[in-house]
């Protein structure tokens, strides 16, 4: 009678441990990983990052426009969207006009490119940033 007892016991053990142990290793592994993104999403709200906004002085009163250009300009039709925004080529890359433009030169840096380059290791400004070409 032990016998039987001993050879379903043995059975259930090692249902167990081929089972159940690695079921209860990844529930506690997915239940760190969600008090990680957790903690990770509360230290991203907290550094959250002001969208990029237009610059003080919009480029068509810093150019000196006349009102005939401006009435055709994207840049004045949308003042909440930064100018070199509005004027990018076909790839996405900005035109050298832009570059070039003390508007865009003088707008400040989001803080988004700060954070990501100390983040990445970069201790030099991207060539693009700086308005040099790539």
């Amino acid at each position: 009678m032990t016998e039987p007892l001993f050879t379903l016991l043995t059975v259930l053990v090692g249902l167990l441990l081929r089972l159940g142990l690695p079921l209860g290793i990844t529930a506690l592994i997915v239940w760190l990983l969600r008090k990680l993104d957790a903690r990770w999403q509360a230290e991203a709200r907290r550094q959250a990052v002001p969208a990029l906004t237009a610059p003080v002085v919009p480029c068509w009163v810093a150019r000196h426009c006349p009102e005939a250009l401006r009435a055709r300009c994207p840049a004045y039709a949308r003042p909440d969207v930064p100018c070199w925004q509005l004027f990018r080529d076909a790839r996405g890359h900005l035109k050298p006009m832009c570059l070039g433009c003390e508007v865009f030169r003088q707008a400040p840096a989001p803080a988004l490119t700060r954070s990501a380059l100390k983040t990445f290791g970069v201790s030099e400004t991207p060539k693009v940033c700086r308005g040099e070409p790539t």
